[in-house]
């Protein structure tokens, strides 16, 4: 039997307990590098995050090497002044990127899971056994999330997918290959990082699927196309949701509003990934959306693309899909509509709601 293909982003957080140190892989670089980041506080694991070292279901990873690294360095402490070192990691860990909810879940668990402890040595433990728990409880709703979105695609689907979905990339990808089905995939470059380009084509590739590149402006084209692209037509619009509110609205990546749009208009269905919905967001009115630095659009890679003349831009991080643009939310415990995706809160069986 063949051995399973392994993409190299799927293990891209290292948490070296002998050295006492994070190690994270440049995704800002990759894969013309392969070139990791070695943090040996955790205010230096949130630094990474926050400057986009690693992204998408990255910060899920880096919250809890970054939670466990500051139980390793409270082990000489008194419990008072464990308690607080851990406590001011997670704040900085939660609040790296803001509109992203997995570090402060993440963060969150792991807090509570040692408020009781009555010593160093078991709130030292708590922390680290449960920062561990999170690890692998995330990667298996991952591919939880991925047989749920498996079941909304025909049998061999073309998808158009925008920016980097990580871990539910891997779920989608390894829920197809259980069922013995093939996906053909089309990436958009995602602008400014390329994110698509560099890691979600990559991966794909990695992986042996089928992947087309194209531009962030091309999608709308390619969603109208009756000839399509690759092989036919597209399918699907498949993304990743960075945060998903209670009516079903969806905030990922700039760009996935526009390609939603395009869909609806098309008759494409859109379908959007995540772990669950977020139980403190009625709307999306309730999310941060993260504006970062404007000159990054002036640039590609840390290369200025826009004429010197030009002083002024704008970027939003991520934008908000209503719900009457979302056709369906796979989550890990099924695939809702926008209107019953709280649903998912209340049921323990995985399959379309």
């Amino acid at each position: 039997m063949t051995a399973a293909r392994v993409a190299t982003l799927e293990h891209s957080v290292v948490l070296d307990e002998g050295a006492g140190l994070v190690r994270i892989l440049d995704r800002r670089v990759f894969p013309a590098r392969v070139e990791w980041v070695t943090a040996e506080t955790p205010d230096a694991v949130a630094r990474a995050i926050r400057d986009m070292v690693t992204q998408s279901s990255g910060p899920l990873y880096a919250a809890t090497a970054g939670m466990a690294l500051a139980a390793l360095q409270a082990r000489e402490l008194r419990l008072d002044a464990a308690h607080a070192a851990i406590a001011a990691a997670g704040a900085a860990l939660a609040s790296a990127r803001p509109t992203n909810a997995h570090p402060r879940d993440a963060v969150a668990r792991i807090l509570r899971a040692g408020a009781d402890a009555s010593s160093t040595t078991a709130l030292v433990e708590a922390t680290i056994g449960t920062a561990r728990a999170v690890d692998r409880d995330y990667r298996e709703a991952s591919a939880a999330i991925g047989r749920s979105a498996l079941s909304l695609l025909p049998e061999h689907p073309r998808i158009l997918t925008h920016c980097w979905a990580d871990a539910y990339l891997f779920g989608l990808v390894g829920a197809a290959r259980e069922a013995g089905r093939e996906i053909e995939w089309v990436a958009t470059e995602t602008r400014p990082y390329l994110q698509g380009a560099r890691l979600t084509a990559h991966s794909l590739r990695e992986l042996g699927q089928r992947v087309t590149l194209i531009t962030d402006g091309m999608a709308a084209a390619a969603l109208s196309s009756p000839r399509g692209v690759g092989t036919g037509p597209i399918d699907a619009v498949v993304t990743a949701a960075d945060r998903v509110s209670l009516d079903g609205a969806v905030v990922n990546k700039v760009g996935t509003l526009a390609h939603a749009a395009a869909a609806a208009a098309f008759g494409i269905p859109f379908y959007a990934m995540v772990e669950a919905p977020d139980p403190s967001a009625p709307t999306s009115a309730d999310i941060v959306i993260e504006d970062r630095d404007p000159t990054e659009v002036l640039e590609v890679l840390g290369r200025r693309t826009a004429s010197p003349l030009v002083t002024d831009a704008w970027y939003p991080a991520f934008d908000v899909t209503p719900p009457h643009l979302v056709t369906r939310i796979a989550t890990s415990r099924g695939a809702f509509t926008p209107a019953g995706v709280r649903d998912h809160f209340t049921t323990s069986q995985q399959g379309p709601a």
